[in-house]
């Protein structure tokens, strides 16, 4: 991601993006996806400097999961904007781009 060394916490590419796996310890393929894991020493990185990232280098999906509020927050990018997309909590049933073809509920997310 350019100049940015960014690490995410989970992140997926579609097969057309990375048709084959890297051998290396990083790549700079930017991710279609990715998952945050919001933490109180990390949200303001997360939500801040690394959203403004992840739109600049054409990542599609975000999501922030907040283990704290039992929440999920789905953005999908739309003309270098970060659109939210929805906020799921509780038990709610997720079904979110790009994974909307699998279905599992939030709450399985926290032990």
């Amino acid at each position: 991601m350019g100049a940015d060394i960014v690490v995410p916490d989970v992140a997926g590419w579609r097969r057309e993006t990375m048709p084959d796996y890297p051998d290396a310890a990083y790549c700079d393929i930017p991710p279609d996806w990715v998952c945050e894991v919001l933490s109180p020493s990390t949200q303001r990185i997360d939500q801040n400097e690394k959203r403004t990232i992840y739109a600049r280098e054409g990542v599609s999906h975000l999501w922030f999961v907040d283990p704290d509020t039992q929440t999920l927050e789905a953005f999908e990018i739309s003309r270098g904007q970060w659109v939210l997309l929805t906020t799921l909590s509780d038990d709610a049933a997720v079904s979110l781009p790009p994974f909307e073809v699998i279905t599992f509920p939030l709450d399985a997310l926290w032990p």
